[in-house]
């Protein structure tokens, strides 16, 4: 599609700017910016949403509860399969409003687009799939039965890297399983959610069965779902210090809870491994979403033969990077999604090289408007620079040798985080070592990227517990109920 000033605001003024609640999209009275990341000027005005239209929206949702829950699967699963078809014919559309909001090149919002339609098509068809059991006692006497139910009313927090497909991986299961949902979607890229809510309606979803409220105070919205006892289920992706407040809020209510919390993923390369192979890896794992990822590789441990050869490849292929407005379609890397993020990765660089780094590439922000940083190679990587310890979430890849194998794994594994890690080498028996032996609940082995609707999503430690995707997805929104029965 040919862009210009005027489609891309036909793409923004297409989308609702409400909070949609039991069907309606609902005007709260008062506005809240979401801010273009290329410019830093605003983009638009969404509705303002707090306590009041969150209450409301949870209201909606456990109306609708048992209605919903007892739709037959397939019935559900068809409603999923429609937004799955509807994303994908409208995929430009939905990567323009993407980029808009966000920032990332629009190669790269397409392939969310088409991602995140896939968690639909995946619990679409895992919809008519969940099952029970029935088995004889042990002891002879009596049957034993069981069930899965809907839990109820979810809550989902999601944030603001991957507006798209963090929705429909919760949504997603949610529906499938029967079960109602009150969405707070980040407020810096609301609108790809907003675009989403529209297209469950569009496709004939009940009123009241997915919610959307946004607004500038995430604990007016939050707070008061956690603490009301209709609420069954909450699940969030964000930062641990968040993840770890929510966790104490969600347990008055003794809710079930799935967090997908922070991130500092270790890419290991051994002398072994193929060194053109995993400099493209370490591209795909460091720069996708501009290195705002909590799957993106954090800290890059290279077998001292090949450190050096390792770096300068790296540098070589993201300095040629060009960094633009993602709406270019030559950019290859877009804006950082604020100011603030911007600085935070600029002090994690700062304190890398104060301590003996050395820049390979990259390392200062260029003039002009937008919060752009440019992709950042730093070699001869001091032990104690905080970028090892610290989620970066941003295009910079730290360099750090190593002599064993022994050595790697435990680098690697020296962090309180553990969602995902990579490794690159061609020894079976030393593959299978490292993957057993990392502290995470995800790996990728010779390639950078992992994310798949098919695959189970998430972390151990500190960055979260619960499974997003694959078959284990659908149940983290089931109960089982078991029944004892003599005849």
């Amino acid at each position: 599609m040919t862009i210009t000033a005027a489609s891309e605001q036909a793409v923004v003024d297409s989308v609702p700017k409400g909070a949609l609640i039991n069907g309606n999209w609902v005007d709260t009275g008062k506005t809240l910016e979401v801010i273009d990341p290329s410019t830093g000027e605003p983009l638009c005005e969404i509705a303002d949403a707090g306590e009041t239209e969150a209450l409301a929206a949870l209201d909606a949702a456990a109306n609708v509860q048992a209605e919903w829950a007892a739709t037959p699967p397939r019935e559900r699963g068809e409603i999923l399969r429609a937004v799955y078809e509807s994303m994908t014919s409208r995929l430009d559309e939905l990567a323009l409003l993407m980029t808009l909001e966000m920032g990332k090149p629009l190669s790269e919002s397409k392939a969310e687009v088409a991602y995140a339609a896939d968690f639909l098509r995946w619990f679409s068809e895992e919809a008519v799939r969940i099952n029970g059991r029935y088995a004889t006692a042990p002891n002879g006497q009596g049957r034993l039965l069981t069930m899965k139910q809907a839990l109820g009313p979810c809550i989902f927090v999601t944030p603001w890297n991957f507006p798209a497909a963090m929705a429909t991986r919760k949504i997603g299961p949610a529906l499938a399983a029967g079960c109602t949902v009150v969405m707070k979607p980040a407020k810096e890229t609301p609108l790809s959610s907003f675009a989403l809510g529209q297209a469950f309606l569009d496709a004939g979803l009940p009123a009241g069965v997915v919610n959307l409220v946004c607004g500038s105070s995430a604990s007016a919205i939050v707070g008061p779902l956690l603490k009301d006892p209709r609420t069954r289920k909450l699940s969030f992706t964000g930062s641990t210090p968040v993840g770890k407040e929510l966790i104490k809020q969600s347990a008055d209510q003794v809710l079930k809870v799935s967090m997908e919390l922070g991130g500092n993923a270790p890419f290991i390369v051994h002398e072994d491994a193929d060194l053109d192979k995993a400099v493209e890896g370490a591209i795909l794992a460091k720069m996708r979403n501009n290195g705002e990822a909590c799957t993106a590789a954090n800290r890059f441990h290279a077998h001292e033969s090949i450190a050096q050869q390792f770096g300068e490849k790296l540098a070589a292929r993201l300095g040629a990077m060009k960094v633009g407005r993602g709406t270019l379609e030559d950019t290859q890397v877009g804006p950082l999604i604020n100011e603030s993020q911007r600085e935070i990765v600029e002090g994690l660089v700062e304190d890398a090289v104060g301590k003996g780094g050395k820049i390979l590439t990259g390392g200062e922000r260029p003039d002009g408007a937008g919060f752009y940083y440019p992709p950042t190679v730093i070699g001869e990587l001091s032990p104690d620079a905080n970028i090892l310890v610290d989620e970066v979430f941003g295009p910079v890849a730290p360099i750090k040798s190593f002599s064993t194998e022994e050595e790697a794994l435990a680098s690697a594994n020296a962090t309180e985080y553990g969602l995902a890690a990579y490794v690159y080498t061609t020894d079976l028996g030393r593959a299978f070592r490292t993957i057993e032996g990392l502290e995470t609940g995800m790996v990728g082995l010779n390639r950078g990227v992992i994310s798949n609707p098919a695959a189970p999503f998430g972390g151990i430690k500190q960055s979260g517990f619960g499974r997003e995707g694959g078959f284990e997805g659908i149940e983290e929104y089931l109960e089982t109920k078991y029944v004892g029965m003599d005849f």
